[in-house]
């Protein structure tokens, strides 16, 4: 099974084409967003190619390989314009033997840890970084970054699990930025 991550679209329609093109070409089962689909942010200035109801057609014609999860900026109005549901602030997958526990991260996240079984998978974007950091009890901090609005020099990027193996991707190729060492 391949399941692609990703978070903080902020609105940009040509991240999430170069994304969606990654994701088929990788053949995924599962579309997972972990929140802030189509608003930028009072934080974030207006990204270039800004344009929310283009991205909400792209993500419409998908909605039936999409699971998702609300993010900070995320609102009714937004729901509104999508035929999926997002106004939830976590989920659960289970999917190759993994467990995962999605949420956007301006709650949950390594320094807040969700009351999780052991092995569980904490996945969420929020914060623009990604990472890939192995806690005590099999907990793993799973971040794709944004892949429209990195931050800390980090390049715009994904993530992907494929066959129970975590890595974050580049989204201008899809090559590994992080492998899982475990």
């Amino acid at each position: 099974m391949t399941i692609v991550f990703f978070s903080d679209i902020h609105g940009v329609p040509s991240t999430l084409e170069k994304l969606l093109a990654h994701a088929d070409r990788m053949q995924a089962d599962r579309l997972v967003i972990l929140g802030d689909l189509l608003y930028h942010g009072p934080r974030n200035g207006v990204p270039d190619f800004y344009d929310p109801k283009k991205v909400a057609a792209m993500l419409n014609d998908r909605k039936k390989q999409i699971l998702t999860v609300q993010g900070n900026c995320d609102c009714e109005v937004d729901q509104m314009m999508l035929e999926f549901p997002v106004l939830s602030s976590y989920a659960e997958l289970s999917a190759d033997g993994r467990r995962f526990f999605l949420t956007h991260g301006h709650v949950y996240n390594a320094g807040n840890l969700p009351p999780v079984p052991d092995n569980t998978v904490i996945v969420h974007g929020h914060t623009h970084i990604p990472q890939i950091t192995h806690l005590e009890d099999g907990i793993v901090i799973f971040n794709p970054g944004s892949i429209s609005l990195p931050k800390n020099n980090h390049p715009q990027t994904f993530g992907v699990c494929e066959d129970g193996v975590l890595s974050v991707r580049l989204l201008e190729d899809a090559g590994v930025y992080i492998a899982d060492k475990n």
